[in-house]
């Protein structure tokens, strides 16, 4: 169970640290955004590139995010029940949830968005609009990175939840011999 434990530690560890720094990807869209408003508004210029990159970061803090957000529970879900289960029962349902739905889902992402993303890849896409980022295939690669992250927190979650279910199990079988 401790080798375990370190490999969702690990997973964990990374997208706390893939968190951290969308958190401040958060701040350039911002940052961003005023920057077209006021170049198209008050000075009357407009740029392809920025208002392309304005769709790009926002792609990224949400694709690269839901590993994050996963982490922290921040996902949507039915909380009626959830939150008055005990530990336990939290992570029969997180363990049931993250084998059954989670992973094949990040699978079917990542199978389905391959070819897309490779095809891509290999004339080098860029933008249509003259002007713009010249690389739009390094944004369609997010398509595959997401479900990797994904699906690794989503191990983390199952590791997370077989040693929480395993820590209950201790502790009913000592209570019961105790």
């Amino acid at each position: 169970m401790n080798l375990l434990s370190k490999i969702a530690l690990r997973i964990n560890q990374f997208s706390y640290g893939v968190g951290q720094v969308i958190s401040w990807l958060t701040l350039l869209l911002v940052m961003l955004v005023m920057t077209v408003v006021i170049s198209r508004y008050l000075l009357g210029v407009g740029s392809i590139a920025i208002q392309e990159s304005v769709s790009y970061v926002h792609a990224i803090i949400f694709m690269l995010g839901l590993a994050f957000t996963l982490q922290r529970g921040g996902h949507v879900r039915v909380d009626i029940f959830y939150r008055e289960f005990s530990p336990r029962r939290k992570a029969m349902v997180d363990l049931t949830g993250a084998t059954i739905l989670l992973l094949p889902f990040c699978g079917l992402i990542l199978v389905g968005s391959w070819d897309y993303v490779m095809a891509s890849w290999a004339i080098k896409e860029t933008s249509s609009e003259t002007g713009g980022i010249a690389a739009v295939y390094l944004l369609k690669t997010l398509m595959i990175i997401m479900p990797i992250t994904l699906g690794l927190q989503g191990i983390a979650q199952i590791i997370n939840s077989i040693l929480v279910i395993a820590k209950a199990n201790e502790n009913i079988e000592e209570s019961n011999n105790g």
